[in-house]
């Protein structure tokens, strides 16, 4: 290790631990994010599913740990060490047995601080001053300032702040997209399948016109404006009819079962004295658990949760794994995959528990759930616009993986002075 490193306590280094309130807030339909610990996944805090408080226990759970930029949130128990670094959103509250580690910057740039607190280094501190528990492991607040980390200059700290933080920031962005992209795909879907929204849209139209006629309407305004070009907007608004029948479907439509367009499988047993790391990924309802040598399933696939987390759902592009506590979709009668992933999102699955000891859900009961069914050809035309947007997350989600790969074989190396990375030449 070079001479510039120096390894000392967190508390002489000039990071600080801010403990949280040892209570929990009640929720509010509207108000501030409550990061808790199922919050945190994959190193970053998760807003979207966080429960909200109001503005006065906003300010009363606050008052002590108040986030800033380039803190680090810290998980003490349950799953202790486990970080997540506080981005620009920083107006949250902080759950029970969470913590911010903040730094002075005298010793420890603030940027620096989250990949100095994921170093293996740091996880050495963490089973040093793990408290081995019955139920929970944990971490005493006191002994983090204690823990002893190998530090560099302030200028290697910003080389490599700037290259594994580059490489976050780009699987960030990826994530964002296929935010976007998704949310697309499920508005088109909702539109469509659910709404009924092009029917509606060409009875309004038509109707305020005073038009008989299915084709006098505006095509691009039937369809949402999905598409400007009128010639393809046509295309599609002939799929919809201008009317709804005493079933309360557009006319010619009908209703048919999850069971006459999929096969929910069955997973198959994988214990861990037989599982070999590999290539595929291995399902359960939680998601991905480890790897495996053998896939069970050719991808793309869906993953759905039978045992524990009811009518979780996964998509994964490649082949893969499902072991026996999840179903995995297998198509009928021509039914793309895309079509399914999005029709399961509408069908509560995960409100169809019917274990009370382990949560469960029951296929028999899956199966005769209906949906709106409008032929072949619509679903042909789904397919059409989201097919591209899900090569797209495909895409990005491989980009992703190298991305992380790249970064995780970095970290190790440039946290110990293994891997330098050159300072930044100012061009002439």
């Amino acid at each position: 290790m070079s001479d510039a490193w120096e390894t000392m306590t967190l508390g002489k280094a000039g990071v600080e631990l801010i403990d949280c309130v040892h209570a929990t807030p009640k929720p509010a339909p509207i108000g501030y994010p409550y990061i808790a610990i199922p919050e945190m996944k994959d190193g970053r805090l998760n807003f979207d599913a966080a429960r909200k408080i109001t503005s006065d226990d906003f300010v009363a759970w606050t008052r002590k740990a108040r986030p800033r930029r380039h803190d680090v949130v810290l998980s003490r128990r349950t799953n202790p060490g486990v970080t997540a670094p506080v981005g620009e959103q920083a107006d949250f509250a902080l759950g029970q047995n969470l913590v911010l580690l903040r730094t002075d910057g005298t010793r420890v740039a603030p940027e620096f601080l989250r990949w100095l607190v994921s170093s293996p280094q740091w996880w050495n501190q963490i089973q040093k001053f793990m408290n081995v528990g019955a139920v929970f492991d944990s971490l005493k607040c006191a002994d983090v300032p204690k823990f002893e980390l190998p530090i560099p200059s302030k200028e290697a700290q910003a080389n490599i702040a700037s290259v594994l933080s580059a490489l976050d920031d780009k699987i960030e962005l990826n994530r964002r997209m296929n935010e976007t992209l998704e949310g697309m795909a499920q508005a088109i879907f909702r539109d469509w399948f659910v709404d009924f929204g092009p029917v509606r849209r060409k009875i309004a139209l038509q109707g305020s016109a005073g038009r008989k006629a299915a084709g006098e309407a505006d095509p691009v305004a039937i369809m949402g404006g999905l598409t400007p070009d009128p010639a393809r907007a046509a295309e599609l608004a002939a799929l919809f009819p201008a009317a709804f029948g005493d079933d309360g479907l557009p006319v010619g439509w009908s209703r048919r079962t999850v069971e006459s367009i999929m096969e929910l499988a069955y997973g198959k047993a994988l214990p861990k004295t037989v599982r070999k790391d590999g290539p595929y990924p291995v399902y359960g309802s939680g998601g991905i658990s480890g790897t495996h040598s053998i896939p069970l399933a050719s991808g793309p696939g869906i993953i759905v949760g039978r045992k524990g987390t009811v009518g979780s759902l996964y998509w994964e592009a490649g082949d893969f794994f499902a072991i026996d506590t999840v179903f995995y979709v297998v198509p009928k009668d021509g039914v793309r995959l895309n079509f399914a992933w999005y029709l399961l999102q509408t069908l509560g699955l995960e409100n169809m528990n019917t274990d009370a000891a382990v949560p469960g859900l029951n296929r028999g009961n899956a199966y005769r759930l209906e949906f709106a069914y409008g032929g072949a050809p619509l679903l042909e035309a789904f397919e059409a616009f989201v097919g591209p947007l899900r090569a797209r997350q495909d895409a990005c989600n491989a980009e992703t993986r190298t991305l992380a790969e790249t970064r995780d074989y970095l970290l190790p190396r440039l946290m110990s002075g293994a891997v330098r990375v050159a300072p930044k030449v100012e061009a002439a």
